[in-house]
């Protein structure tokens, strides 16, 4: 549970922080929250249905997952119907998030057949068969990728951002990016920008360049679909607050833990293959070399993780 950061003595910001928690989650952001001095982490292999199952209702603000799309490359990304399966992770993972949380999925369109996992399908089954509300289609840019002769070479993946309802959190101050020097004298003298919000920096829009993950990068921990730090943090801090419960269900190489235990999230991650507790440990290993903080309590169950009796 979030707690008020009681190092806020200012009269005028404690007036205004009492405001935003007065009204909706439309109003909230980072410093409404105490970053907890150290987060707890669950990381269980098993079936993400079955670790969904444990999970209370409304419990987790944040959902962000890469999903096996299906392409029948490797065991664990074959599925004779995937919508089919998909629905089920898709319905629990409508439950089990808060009314102001979101849901992140990273996927494609660029599949070329009904049976791959693609977002379009996603989409069509969540406008029509769930509450789920279509927030973002965000399109991560690259300059890096591979080359092609039979069709245009891809440089983007698409990630899509649900909300359960309309007073999602989101704080866009946590991320904005700055203005070049000469960009911002521009936009101070736009008369349809608001001065304050110019000088804390512009809206990163739904385009990221960001660049993949090269063989060499030193982010690199094994895993053949791992996503940049740098993707991963903007979505924790834009949708999720210090203190509140993000959730991976398709863990993977483990970057979105690695991402909570920087900026203060307590993590939930499963994944069905073993060596995503190796990748994960790699990833501590390397923050250690880069001098951040590894601290993080680890949790055995999800009854302790809730402190369940």
């Amino acid at each position: 549970m979030a707690i008020h950061n009681k190092s806020h003595s200012n009269h005028a910001l404690m007036s205004l922080n009492k405001m935003r928690k007065d009204n909706n989650w439309k109003q909230k952001n980072a410093a409404d929250f105490e970053k907890p001095d150290r987060v707890k982490l669950l990381h269980n292999i098993m079936d993400c249905c079955e670790f969904l199952k444990e999970l209370p209702d409304e419990s987790v603000q944040l959902i962000c997952i890469d999903p096996p799309y299906n392409l029948e490359l490797i065991g664990w990304d074959i599925y004779d119907n995937y919508i089919e399966w998909a629905s089920t992770w898709i319905n629990e993972a409508y439950r089990v998030l808060s009314k102001n949380g979101s849901m992140v999925i990273f996927g494609g369109i660029q599949f070329r057949d009904v049976k791959s996992g693609d977002l379009i399908d996603i989409i069509q089954h969540v406008r029509h068969n769930t509450k789920f509300k279509l927030i973002n289609t965000i399109i991560w840019y690259y300059k890096n990728g591979m080359s092609a002769h039979r069709y245009f070479a891809n440089r983007h993946e698409e990630v899509i951002w649900l909300a359960k309802t309309n007073d999602y959190y989101f704080d866009l101050d946590a991320v904005r990016e700055p203005y070049p020097e000469e960009d911002l004298k521009l936009a101070l003298k736009d008369k349809r920008l608001n001065p304050e919000n110019t000088m804390k920096g512009k809206n990163p829009t739904n385009v990221w360049q960001i660049g993949r993950l090269n063989g060499n990068s030193k982010e690199r921990v094994g895993h053949p679909t791992q996503k940049p730090v740098e993707i991963i943090d903007r979505f924790v801090k834009s949708l999720s607050y210090p203190g509140s419960i993000v959730l991976d269900f398709f863990a993977g190489s483990g970057t979105v833990g690695r991402v909570c235990i920087t900026e203060g999230r307590h993590c939930l991650m499963c994944d069905s293959d073993p060596a995503s507790k190796e990748y994960f440990n790699k990833h501590i290993e390397l923050m250690k070399n880069l001098g951040q903080n590894t601290e993080y309590e680890e949790i055995k169950s999800v009854d302790k993780f809730f402190n369940i009796e």
